[in-house]
């Protein structure tokens, strides 16, 4: 549960960075959505794995 937390300050913390790349154009803040979203897809991933790991193991 706590990396799904981590997931979820990660994604409100780029709120404000997605809002100045797409509605001010500001490139350095989508450098920064970017990078955001690969901690993101990477994180997600991990917490695939733990899910899978834990309904495999409860069988």
């Amino acid at each position: 549960m706590e990396k799904f937390s981590k997931l979820k300050e990660l994604v409100a913390g780029v709120e404000a960075d997605a809002d100045k790349f797409y509605n001010s154009g500001n490139g350095a803040a989508g450098t920064r959505v970017r990078k955001a979203m690969q901690e993101l897809k990477n994180l997600a991933q991990e917490i695939r794995t733990e899910v899978t790991e834990k309904k495999n193991s409860d069988k």
